[in-house]
């Protein structure tokens, strides 16, 4: 057995992560990465050769989701440089529209992903993997103070050969699903921290649905984490219950595949990552074969059946308790009953790995009995003879609603104790991830006696979606998109290294190697920047006014001055395309700054506020928010509300001894 389980005055650490998913991967690295030589990180997981695994569609990135997974990379995460590694089609989305709303995307292999993921957790040398489920957050005094394990947990080592170059074999898990025996614990466990962050996916109290056919669990395979709900309810926690689903897999050598029209990704394209190529295994990029995905459709046909069907679906039955589902990414039912004047659907074919023939029906997720699910694949076009490797299913799951954090991803009520992921109602790998990166820091500054980083809405888009889970309440898996950000001009994908490597590195979050590479690469924007602004056209114009022509192209402009990254040149040209928009928005994030900056003391009461209407007490005191800019987000919160709250405090504040309680 490990000494530090062993020794009963331990086992103790700085922070604690439950659970290996994306929110949970990212939540420990930075955990870690802040701690380095000053704390320890636990990663309890039921399984750990599971952690990284991309439950539904494998792919990172898109429209706004691609942005949040630059800005991961930004602050030192890893989904950037795990898709890097494992990617299998890049593709830029929305090119024919402007730099603010294009999305990276990248198809993953997914057994690939998952051992990247691994592999990059395997160099933090202050982090434990733990095999083992979690009994009970342990609360004192409104603040946490551990969790329990069940008999049977135990630190899992990784494999000794873990960084070898595997790219030509099909990969396999650096962590073993149980510890070996010698490391178990004989007794139920209690480790000890001041810091908890809980992201537990969609496994809480799961339930997988085909048909009528019920079995639990949150991932095919895998089980369900029923006693947490129990003990997040004993802990006062308000619980919601969400679901989602996911399609059907197609075995690809059934299917008609050269006969369907072709998807390909980019012929040049862009990593996620900032480390990349030097960050990757072999210093190449793409790293893996690339390949094509195939487009195939719904038919009027399948869509008939769905309606007859629907009694049989237990989204439409009733069997499903959620009530909620992703408006943004419907199930096959969802959409044929809401576009009743839609004959078709498309549907993308995605090869899941270059090591299966396993292909990801993007455009089909689905709850219909298997019977009826077989019957609408085949009357796809190309898939006339499909053969169905796994059916679709749908997950109901609980989640704890998210007035009930703050935009740190601290609950209100529990000191220390951190959320994060899909247990906060949003959905995604890339949400998650997110919120994952900012749980993971707060808790582990919170661990070393430092103070709350929160990320503004004109800072990220990780910033908006935080903002969002605290100031509304979700009335269906929360996504992404581009439209939600008001400050989308400066929250380009191309530069969240502009926007946040400065903030990860001040936060302990950005190695020297990244922090590094951004210092040469400011500073060769700057120098563009003074080329384009001094530069003259073959016309003699100024060089920043020719930029300004839509016609202008980066080869051209990359020529006229001698700079051999067009990359770096189209950046510069853009931010000087959208100065003037920019400079515009810079008093509306002055003010918004301000009031973001401006706390509301723990001790007001909204209901003792004279004056203050029902409906703003009534959601100030629901959401408790942090400051007077999210109060004034708030529906039902006006600003004659906002100014007699700003006067309460005041007034509070004039018969204190300290900034704290008053006396």
């Amino acid at each position: 057995m490990d000494d530090r389980l062993n020794d009963p005055a331990f086992p103790s650490y700085d922070v604690i992560v439950i659970g290996g998913g994306h929110a949970g991967t990212e939540a420990a690295w930075a955990a870690a990465s802040v701690l380095r030589d000053r704390g320890r990180v636990a990663l309890v997981t039921m399984d750990p050769s599971r952690i990284g695994t991309m439950s539904c569609n494998p792919a990172i990135g898109g429209l706004a989701k691609g942005q949040i997974a630059r800005e991961i990379d930004a602050l030192g995460g890893l989904m950037g440089l795990a898709i890097d590694a494992t990617g299998i089609m890049f593709k830029m989305l929305n090119t024919s529209k402007g730099p603010a709303v294009r999305g990276p995307r990248a198809q993953a292999d997914k057994e690939a992903y998952r051992v990247e993921v691994q592999r990059l957790l395997c160099r933090a040398p202050n982090l434990d993997v733990i095999a083992a489920a979690v009994d009970d957050v342990i609360v004192e005094g409104g603040r946490v103070v551990g969790v329990e394990l069940p008999a049977g947990a135990g630190v899992v080592h990784p494999r000794a050969d873990r960084d070898r170059d595997s790219s030509g074999e099909c990969p396999r898990s650096i962590y073993a699903s149980h510890p070996r025996e010698s490391d178990r614990c004989s007794r139920p466990l209690r480790l000890r921290s001041g810091s908890v962050v809980l992201t537990t996916g969609t496994f809480m109290r799961a339930l997988m649905h085909t048909g009528a056919d019920t079995t639990p669990g949150g991932r095919v395979d895998e089980g369900s984490a029923d006693g947490i709900s129990g003990t997040l309810q004993r802990l006062g926690f308000e619980l919601g219950r969400l679901k989602t689903g996911t399609p059907p897999r197609l075995l690809r050598s059934s299917v008609d595949w050269d006969g369907l029209p072709g998807q390909q990704g980019d012929p040049d394209p862009k990593p996620f990552s900032d480390l990349t190529p030097d960050g990757l295994p072999g210093g190449r990029f793409p790293r893996l074969p690339q390949v094509e995905c195939r487009m195939t459709s719904t038919t009027a046909e399948a869509h008939e059946l769905i309606r007859a069907n629907l009694h049989r679906a237990p989204m439409y039955s009733g069997a499903v308790e959620a009530e909620s589902g992703p408006r943004y990414c419907p199930s096959i039912e969802d959409k044929v009953v809401r576009f009743r004047d839609r004959e078709s659907h498309h549907v993308f074919l995605e090869p899941e790995s270059l090591h299966t023939d396993e292909l990801y029906c993007n455009g089909i997720s689905t709850s219909l009995p298997a019977d009826v699910q077989e019957r609408i694949v085949r009357t796809m076009p190309g898939c006339e003879r499909a053969e169905i490797l796994r059916w679709g299913y749908a997950v109901e799951y609980d989640m704890v609603w998210p007035h009930q954090i703050d935009a740190t991803c601290m609950t209100k009520s529990i000191h220390g104790f951190f959320l994060a992921g899909q247990i906060n109602g949003t959905s995604g790998y890339e949400e998650a991830g997110g919120q994952g990166v900012v749980a993971g820091l707060n808790a582990a500054r919170l661990a070393i006696g430092e103070g709350p980083v929160r990320l503004g809405r004109d800072e990220a888009y990780i910033g908006v979606m935080l903002d969002d889970l605290v100031t509304k309440t979700p009335r269906e898996p929360y996504r992404m998109f581009t439209s939600r950000a008001e400050h989308r001009l400066v929250l380009r994908a191309d530069n969240t290294d502009e926007r946040l490597t400065e903030i990860g590195r001040r936060h302990g979050l950005v190695c020297d190697r990244r922090w590094e590479l951004w210092r040469q690469r400011r500073t060769d924007l700057e120098r563009i920047d003074r080329a384009i602004r001094h530069g003259r056209g073959d016309d003699g114009r100024p060089l920043d006014r020719i930029v300004m022509r839509p016609e202008t192209t980066v080869p051209s402009v990359a020529s006229r001055i001698g700079e051999a990254d067009q990359g770096l040149v189209e950046r510069v040209m853009t931010s000087m395309r959208y100065e003037g928009y920019i400079q515009r928005q810079k008093t509306a994030i002055r003010r918004q700054r301000e009031a973001d900056a401006k706390p509301i003391p723990s001790w007001i009461d909204p209901i003792t506020v004279t004056g203050l209407r029902a409906e703003a007490a009534e959601a100030l005191a629901k959401f408790r928010p942090s400051t007077l800019g999210q109060a004034g987000r708030l529906a039902g919160v006006s600003p004659a509300d906002l100014a007699l709250l700003g006067v309460a405090i005041r007034k509070g504040r004039g018969r204190t001894q300290s900034d704290g309680e008053p006396a």
